[in-house]
């Protein structure tokens, strides 16, 4: 184990640096993968706020979706790993992927209140399943493609850097979705029309990384053709070498912890602001929510490329992380004052210390993880960005499943009832207000120890990258 990164710092060099283009590009595919996430979470709450669906159905339906990705991407990362065309790994995958979950992006949100609670559920449910499998035939290949597109230690915290930057977009603007459904005083139909412009996006947005971006590796040679169980033999030891990666397995447990503690927080975040805050107020509530969010995003802007991206190009990845997730955990905490009734826009203090979460793990993990790539290559000899992204957002898929099931147990488990509107117990808004603060601040604690034992460091990284370009030379 080698923690402490080495104190020489490398200059990247003028043939590792992609072109602005190319990352702007990137960045945009980067915000649809942001933008279906945060704008299903945002409109989500149309099942139970406008439909009146019981929240344990409302945590069902975000939970059995994420289990199907435990079998989909995977086998999507793997197909994509061994897929050759003249279009290149991953573009295939991506292009049918983006079409076909646009367009079932806007199917799953066209729903009416006279089709009672049963047939929306189930309605909802299976649409969900079809979105999540089909849109990931589009975003594991494309975060494989971010892994590849350069071999440079640094480039690839700034393209990553770039990209969360961009992706800070979705977040700025999911906040105020709510505001928007309530405009006309009927969430269900206004959650009809935004699903209508947000399908359109994640088809448009979807499809310029596939025509605009370059793949790295198109030249690896054909693998041999096998039958199914052959196959299916290789795929499970390309999961099994992964799960024996331990650097690997690091990046997914402090992701996991970070990022789904952040998801559970939050689905607590809208309820302790209508209820608590405002008494009830869906209109204060939501202007609250809405700028709240905006806030984040605009302070995520402000961290994530300027301050994010330079601390881990000049202190290392890892420490970069030591700095950033302790000042996360201060945003947490700060949000126990924040949430005034009296003074609630004091709630806008946290979102700057806040954005250095979510900033970081999307910045800086996913930066490691393709040097993590480069180490498979060097034990193992083959190229599995496919399938280390695929199980790496797997394991964040399956905690947001965790949390969206276990939110609406607890939000059952604290108390609350919708018909109750503003007049929630006072142990309701109290139970609230911990699950929102005390569950990332616990995960992120978790989290600091196997950031501190992560151990490839920018030396390590390099001398890896040195030993696979002699061995490509040779061959």
């Amino acid at each position: 184990m080698e923690p402490m990164e080495h104190s020489h710092h490398h200059v990247t060099a003028s043939k590792d640096r992609l072109p602005i283009v190319q990352k702007i590009v990137y960045s945009i595919g980067a915000l649809v993968n942001q933008m279906q996430a945060a704008a299903i979470t945002a409109m989500v709450l149309v099942l139970n706020l406008g439909l009146g669906m019981d929240p344990s159905k409302v945590g069902i339906i975000g939970a059995v979706p994420r289990l199907i990705d435990a079998f989909s991407d995977p086998i999507i990362g793997y197909s994509s790993d061994n897929t050759r065309t003249k279009y290149g790994r991953r573009k295939p995958y991506m292009f049918w992927g983006a079409v076909i979950s646009g367009l079932l992006f806007i199917m799953l949100f066209q729903l009416y209140k006279e089709n009672g609670e049963n047939f929306n559920f189930w309605y909802f449910l299976i649409i969900q399943c079809l979105f999540v499998v089909t849109f990931a035939f589009f975003a594991i290949p494309f975060i494989a493609l971010g892994f590849e597109m350069t071999p440079d230690y640094h480039e690839r915290t700034r393209l990553q850097g770039a990209a969360n930057t961009l992706g800070q977009i979705a977040w700025m603007i999911s906040p105020w979705l709510f505001t928007f459904m309530y405009s006309n005083k009927d969430l269900v139909h206004g959650v009809r029309i935004l699903a209508i412009i947000f399908g359109a996006f994640i088809i448009v947005g979807g499809l310029l990384p596939v025509f605009i971006n370059k793949e790295h590796f198109t030249n690896l040679p054909k693998p041999q053709k096998k039958k199914p169980l052959a196959v299916m033999k290789d795929f499970l030891s390309g999961c099994k070498i992964a799960f024996k990666n331990r650097p690997f397995i690091q990046l997914c447990v402090i992701t996991f912890l970070i990022f789904n503690g952040f998801m559970l927080a939050s689905s607590f975040t809208a309820y302790v602001i209508f209820f608590y805050v405002f008494g009830g107020d869906y209109g204060q509530g939501g202007q609250l929510l809405g700028w709240n969010g905006t806030f984040a995003a605009v302070s995520s802007f402000l961290v994530i490329f300027p301050l994010i991206t330079w601390l881990a190009t000049k202190l290392g990845k890892r420490k970069a992380l030591m700095i950033t997730i302790p000042l996360s955990m201060l945003g947490y905490a700060l949000k126990w004052w924040g949430y005034s009734p009296q003074h609630p826009y004091l709630l806008l203090i946290a979102a700057p210390f806040i954005a250095f979460s979510l900033g970081s793990i999307f910045t800086i993990v996913t930066s490691m993880l393709a040097d993590v790539c480069d180490l498979d290559e060097l034990e193992n000899g083959s190229r599995r960005e496919g399938i280390f992204g695929a199980i790496y957002w797997w394991m964040i898929k399956l905690g947001q499943a965790a949390a969206s099931l276990l939110s609406g147990f607890l939000l059952n488990w604290t108390g609350f009832k919708e018909s109750l509107h503003g007049n929630q117990t006072t142990q309701t808004l109290l139970s609230m207000r911990l699950f929102d603060i005390g569950i990332p601040i616990v995960a992120s604690l978790i989290a600091l120890y196997f950031i501190w034992n992560f151990d490839i460091s920018e030396a390590k990284a390099y001398d890896i990258r040195r030993q696979l370009e002699e061995r490509r030379g040779k061959a």
